[in-house]
Order: C-alpha cells, then structure tokens, then sequence
C-alpha cells in the first residue's frame, strides 16, 4: 500500500512538472482566411512577394499567387 501512495505522487508530480514547464499539449487555432482578387496587380503572378506588396497598398497584410491563370490574391483574417 505504502510503495502504490508513493507511485502515485510520483506520477502525479512528474505530470505537474511535465503540464507546467509547457511541454503539455499545445493547442493551436488558426483562423479562417478570407481572400479577395487584387483589383491594382497586372500581369501574370509569378511573384507571391510582389503580390503581397501590391496586396499591402490595398489595404490588406498579405497575398499570394494562385490558380492556373496565375492571379493574384489579397488575404487576411476574417
């Protein structure tokens, strides 16, 4: 009895060092992304950086290329 009281504290504190020092489950939520075409990029969109910088003048944080015709898309955080 007295070895099983002794495993269970050490259990139980091996989980409150393991919870506390961050090593536990992380949880993560990404948020939806909405997107929009870009109404100032022209061209062909080779460039997701470029894309982006235009998408930046446009009032969003970011964009990227994408599709078969190679548009350019502003997103952000809906």
């Amino acid at each position: 009895m007295k070895l099983s009281m002794s495993l269970i504290s050490a259990v139980l504190l091996l989980f409150m060092i393991f919870i506390s020092t961050g090593l536990g489950p992380v949880i993560t939520v990404e948020a939806r992304m909405c997107e929009s075409k870009s109404h100032e990029f022209r061209g062909a969109c080779i460039s997701s950086t470029n894309c982006a910088s235009v998408c930046h003048n446009e009032g969003f944080p970011g964009g990227e290329c994408r599709g078969f015709r190679r548009r350019c898309f502003c997103t952000r955080p809906c």
